[in-house]
């Protein structure tokens, strides 16, 4: 048998064999409870600022707001040094402290709209409907960490 011969049955009894996972939940990995909500933004070129000067007037007064409030964890900006490359260039993050908090609530919902006002829901409205001229979001991703033993 020649070496290609051998190769290609060697290649076709390992596609073939059948793979199993060997570890398990809670005995080699636990799951983490924090949950983050990332969402992908693909900025247009020399767009970068005007993005975030919106973001600063809008969500990112949101997601302060809930963080004092305490529906929130943490949230978070990230630029790419390489703006050009990939489907996205900006990532934003929301960290919530346990999955629970990301359920629908009548009475967390009418406090932040009462301390978020009328003049910040209109201006949000506002910025908003400018974002798809130098925007486009590529994601939007729910993540729990992996804690490996």
């Amino acid at each position: 048998m020649n070496k290609f011969a051998l190769l290609l049955s060697a290649l076709l009894i390992l596609l073939s064999t059948n793979v199993s996972a060997q570890l398990e939940v809670y005995k080699d990995y636990d799951l983490g409870t924090t949950i983050l909500e990332i969402t992908t933004v693909k900025i247009d070129p020399n767009m970068g600022d005007v993005y975030l000067e919106g973001l600063r007037d809008s969500w990112v007064k949101a997601v302060k707001m809930q963080k004092e409030l305490g529906y929130i964890k943490d949230w978070k900006i990230y630029a790419s040094d390489l703006p050009q490359s990939g489907d996205f260039n900006m990532v934003l993050v929301v960290v919530f402290e346990k999955a629970s908090d990301l359920e629908p609530n009548k009475e967390k919902y009418l406090a932040f709209m009462e301390k978020w006002g009328e003049a910040n829901r209109e201006n949000a409205r506002k910025i908003s409907k400018e974002y798809p001229k130098v925007r486009s979001l590529t994601g939007q991703y729910r993540m729990r960490e992996v804690i490996m033993k």
